[in-house]
């Protein structure tokens, strides 16, 4: 929790009143769980390309939703007309889709149970809300971005941009929990662009910078350093666009930050929700190669490999005080010593498998708008550094023939999240433990257990970073969720590389 203050605009909304209704007529019509959800997203995105602001769209999401189980189903309905007569309809409507689901549900659902949070307020870590910022300012810091790329002779073109989230919600159910919060965040960047007159190659070179749980103090320095960033972008490029092609081969890696929380989010955090490894989103989303009969023995990684699952950490994108079920937030492992202990679920999926969590959930229900039902979200799944780890010139030196990975591009996964290949932005050889110059055309390819058990060395607290992305999708109707990585710089021995230019023409 932070100084900054719920929005006097949200509640001034009558949100109460109509969770009052809502829940009032669910358990009159015999639910034996109802809860209501109130919410108000506001977005703002600005686009600019060399110097010209080109996008600004402001668009807001407000309506509530309620969500029963009856006669052992699930019935979920919404509305956005603000009265008590509408909740009260909607209401009705929940459970009348809990009536025609009960006689397709063959297992009847079953919540765990949960502490009551009677009337309770969190606000995320944020000092200045960016949508109290005049958009004039905004948009002349990234035409004022693009303008500082564009001098560089190696920069043909430049664009930047920014995406602001202000979440607003309110949760109430029959138990008595009630929560209201509040939650901003940030996805700012930028691209510089160009091509090598000679040989004709065409490349980019963008920011490294994360999305954030901040306001507009991160805009202003408070977290990255943006000024060096836009110095060094347009060198780093122009290097780039002279660099030879990797040899395909063998090598050993060292990741950044910048890179290695994607490889986190698509190897190791999506295959750690329950759902998924119970296989509920296997005609869309895909399953998971571990599942929970490998509780406690499946070997994930090395023995140096911790990953927990976080919805407490400061500036997380999925940082929140009480999830979309009234759940109070916790931290937990997933991977512990290189072996799985643990998985992300909701308060449905706590009774499963008793001896996870003690039967809970670990706080990972979430919806991205008030038309949509709640379902289990990732959290911050992130891997711990080594508490007197080395640094990453450290890691550096220790690697005689190798590759040093910067920065997230393109990736590919199988649907059961073991077949991998990712790229990157930045790649530097590594030579006697030293770096010798960018490489182009690099993916790095393995299997999760295989490269997981690579990694022979984490950075210490110092190389640690949180990335993250606002765009994981799940679910059908589809739904988007903001979360976040942490993870340590880290050396891993022995990785297949590919040539990707060379492998575009098989």
């Amino acid at each position: 929790m932070c100084a900054a203050r719920l929005d006097p605009s949200f509640l001034d909304l009558p949100y109460r009143s109509l969770g009052d209704a809502a829940l009032a007529r669910a358990q009159e019509l015999g639910a034996s769980h109802a809860d209501f959800r109130f919410e108000r997203v506001r977005y703002q995105y600005l686009g600019a390309r060399d110097g010209v602001l080109q996008t600004a769209m402001d668009a807001e999401d407000l309506g509530f939703a309620v969500r029963v189980v009856h006669e052992g189903a699930w019935g979920f309905a919404s509305g956005v007309v603000l009265t008590a007569d509408e909740a009260r309809r909607v209401a009705e409507t929940a459970v009348a889709v809990a009536r025609v689901a009960a006689g397709m549900t063959s297992r009847p659902v079953e919540l765990a149970p949960e502490p009551v949070h009677d009337d309770v307020t969190w606000v995320s870590a944020y000092d200045i809300d960016p949508l109290e910022v005049p958009t004039s300012e905004k948009a002349a810091l990234l035409v004022d971005w693009t303008e500082r790329l564009v001098r560089h002779d190696a920069v043909d073109h430049a664009t930047s941009h920014l995406q602001q989230v202000q979440e607003n919600k309110y949760y109430a159910d029959l138990a008595g929990t009630r929560t209201t919060q509040q939650r901003v965040r940030l996805q700012p960047g930028f691209e510089a662009m160009g091509a090598d007159d000679e040989t004709g190659v065409f490349d980019s070179m963008s920011s490294i910078a994360p999305p954030v749980g901040r306001g507009w103090e991160y805009l202003a320095g408070s977290g990255w350093d943006w000024d060096a960033e836009l110095e060094e972008v347009p060198d780093l490029l122009a290097e780039k666009l002279r660099a030879p092609g990797v040899e395909a081969g063998t090598y050993d890696l060292v990741i950044h930050p910048s890179n290695l929380w994607l490889t986190i989010h698509e190897s190791i955090g999506h295959a750690t929700e329950l759902d998924r490894a119970l296989g509920y989103e296997a005609n869309y989303a895909g399953t998971s190669f571990a599942t929970p009969d490998k509780l406690g023995t499946l070997q994930y990684g090395s023995d140096i490999m911790n990953v927990t699952g976080d919805r407490t950490v400061a500036h997380g994108l999925a940082t929140i005080g009480y999830d979309d079920e009234g759940v109070e937030t916790q931290s937990w492992d997933i991977v512990r010593d290189g072996v799985l202990v643990g998985f992300q679920l909701d308060r449905s999926m706590g009774p499963m498998i008793p001896e996870l969590n003690g039967g809970r959930s670990n706080g990972c229900a979430y919806a991205d708008s008030p038309s949509h039902i709640a379902i289990q979200r990732m959290a911050n799944v992130s891997l711990q550094p080594a508490p007197d780890g080395p640094s990453t010139d450290e890691l550096i030196s220790r690697v005689e023939r190798g590759i040093y990975v910067v920065g997230d591009k393109s990736w590919s996964i199988d649907m059961q999240r073991f077949n991998f290949q990712f790229t990157g932005q930045r790649f530097f050889r590594i030579t006697d433990g030293r770096l010798d110059g960018q490489l182009r055309d690099v993916a790095y390819q393995a299997t999760t257990t295989d490269f997981w058990g690579s990694m022979e060395a984490v950075g210490g607290p110092d190389t640690w970073v949180l990335g993250g992305a606002f765009n994981c999708g799940k679910a059908q109707p589809g739904q988007v969720a903001s979360v976040s990585h942490g993870c340590p710089t880290a050396l891993f021995r022995g990785v297949r590389i590919l040539n990707t230019t060379d492998e575009a023409g098989h």
